[in-house]
């Protein structure tokens, strides 16, 4: 079974306002970006990324949690955290049976986050490219050195 049916059956066995909620928290991650795909992970938590994680959902007894892994740097002009805001990394967004899902401010979160996972790997790719050539001009001074002792 795929992620995608495995999300599919969590939103069907959860009947009440929680799989609606997180039927509509869905259908805005995925608009954001068509390279999003949908993960399983954790026994039991749809997961969303797009070069990286971008979020993680879980319906629980009164709310749908919709947690962000790199919430604490994303802009928020929207104001949708609204839990996990004292955390330094991750950052939430709680909903309660009667909130609507205000879909274009979660696409634009989505697509903040998508552009905060790119940054940071392309960061991290530019930082292994630096290390072998450090290490060449290391190697480069060790030899100049040896040959000149010689």
């Amino acid at each position: 079974m795929t992620p995608s049916e495995k999300i599919d059956q969590l939103i069907a066995a959860t009947a009440d306002w929680r799989g609606r909620t997180l039927a509509a928290v869905r259908k805005a991650i995925l608009s954001a970006n068509k390279e999003i795909a949908e993960e399983w992970k954790w026994m039991g938590s749809p997961v969303w990324e797009c070069d990286g994680i971008i979020a993680i959902g879980n319906a629980h007894k009164d709310k749908v949690k919709l947690t962000f892994s790199h919430g604490a740097s994303l802009a928020d002009p929207d104001r949708l955290f609204n839990a996990g805001l004292e955390g330094k990394v991750w950052r939430a967004i709680d909903f309660v049976e009667g909130d609507k899902v205000d879909a274009a401010a979660l696409k634009k979160l989505v697509q903040a986050a998508i552009e905060f996972n790119r940054a940071k790997r392309a960061k991290k790719k530019a930082s292994a490219k630096k290390i072998p050539a450090k290490k060449a001009a290391a190697s480069a001074r060790t030899k100049a050195g040896k040959s000149r002792k010689a």
